[in-house]
């Protein structure tokens, strides 16, 4: 089958905020064994809204709207898609029930304009919203499905995911489309499309390659009428490629470094602080976005200036002789903070986010240390000079150091 994804929302155009519906339902179709072939945007334009749903309905078996369900008046979904059919809008009771019912939970009376969301065609049916008062549409029509849902991106999911997606996967009993990513980190993305060459001309799995913040990503995915069989076939090439690229393969899927860290730091008793200049606290931010940060995690320390740095115990002479931004920098504020926040490891991070050099150093110049009590270890790199670019790498080149340090005590306690 092949499907459709319509983005709906001036907002999009306007580049005021970022679609994060699309790539969500892009990855799960699939799942289903249903082809993606066409993802598009448009603005709220009731007539531009019918022309890129009829060229959908033209070309696709399942056309996936999001966005454009709301009470107001740019609000158009609807009445685009009732035109598109030639349907009569009309106000289903049960569903204005719901709607009212919805207010009155909140304890509010509920504005008449949003009678619109109670509005039905005769090829439609609502899908139950349980995060918003904007139910979705599942219309069937001539061989073809239109599934509108709001925009809202936690509305979207759960309607995918409770409503839509069990009803899809009851429905098809074509082909299934399974994919793994292997998550890599220390190599760039030339080299890793080299090394691994030898494999690029698969056509199930196929392998595709991405650069991503957190190292390069490869993308394997089978497709076979038997589940079992596309395991097997991703299970086989997966294998081929950790045999190739190693210990740069840091995790699979929904992995993150810093879960995956928390988790090793966890297990092994051992406790973590940092302190940060160039990347402001991010890498701190980073790590407590894993559950139970705080089992591991003493605190983080951010000394952006060269006074903050002495002020928590960076000697001052080595700050006046070699600046804020070097190697030996660094190594001091990592072991300072393991020091002052009785850490068994500290990191510490120093380097050149930009827009302007610093100390006769480039943008994207960036040094990282890690002090422990029975091993020291450090990184100096040069980043593509974009701020927000230097800080993200920083803090994952900072996790995977540690990650490799953690498993080389590992493999020496088991030697």
């Amino acid at each position: 089958m092949k499907a459709e994804i319509i983005s709906i929302g001036t907002e999009l155009l306007l580049g005021q905020i970022t679609d994060t519906n699309a790539p969500y339902l892009a990855s799960e179709l699939p799942l289903l064994g249903i082809d993606l072939h066409w993802i598009s945007q448009v603005g709220d334009n009731r007539n531009r809204l019918v022309a890129t749903l009829k060229r959908a309905y033209d070309r696709s078996d399942i056309i996936i709207t999001t966005g454009g369900l709301g009470p107001t008046e740019d609000d158009v979904t609807r009445e685009a898609i009732s035109e598109l059919l030639g349907e009569e809008m009309r106000v289903d009771p049960e569903l204005e029930q719901w709607l009212r019912s919805m207010f009155q939970k909140i304890s509010y009376d509920m504005p008449e304009r949003n009678i619109k969301q109670a509005n039905l065609i005769p090829s439609a049916r609502a899908i139950a919203n349980t995060r918003g008062t904007a139910p979705g549409w599942w219309v069937e029509r001539e061989e073809r499905i239109i599934l509108a849902m709001p925009g809202p991106p936690g509305e979207v999911k759960q309607m995918w995911e409770n409503e839509i997606r069990p009803e899809l996967k009851r429905r098809l009993s074509g082909e299934v489309i399974i994919s793994r990513t292997l998550k890599t980190l220390g190599l760039t993305e030339a080299k890793v499309d080299e090394m691994v060459s030898p494999l690029l001309s698969s056509t199930n799995p196929t392998i595709a390659v991405y650069a991503k913040l957190d190292g390069i990503q490869l993308r394997l995915t089978a497709k076979d009428r038997d589940a079992a069989k596309a395991e097997e076939a991703i299970a086989r090439t997966e294998e081929k490629l950790r045999d190739i690229l190693g210990w740069a393969i840091w995790g699979y899927d929904e992995d993150t470094l810093e879960g995956l860290i928390g988790n090793m730091l966890r297990e092994r008793l051992l406790s973590l602080a940092t302190m940060e200049s160039c990347t402001g606290g991010l890498l701190a931010s980073t790590i407590t976005d894993a559950p139970r940060s705080s089992d591991y995690f003493k605190g983080g320390l951010v000394a952006y200036s060269a006074q903050m740095k002495a002020a928590f115990g960076v000697d001052a002479a080595l700050l006046a002789q070699q600046g804020t931004v070097s190697p030996d920098v660094a190594a001091a504020m990592a072991r300072a903070v393991r020091l002052r926040l009785e850490a068994d490891i500290g990191i510490g991070i120093t380097g050149v986010a930009g827009p302007a050099e610093v100390e006769g150093k480039p943008v994207g110049t960036v040094h990282i240390a890690i002090d422990a009590e029975r091993e020291s270890t450090s990184l100096s790199v040069l980043y593509p000079p974009r701020r927000h670019e230097v800080k993200r790498h920083a803090v994952y080149s900072a996790l995977f150091k540690l990650r490799q340090l953690l498993l080389s005590w590992e493999q020496a306690v088991s030697s």
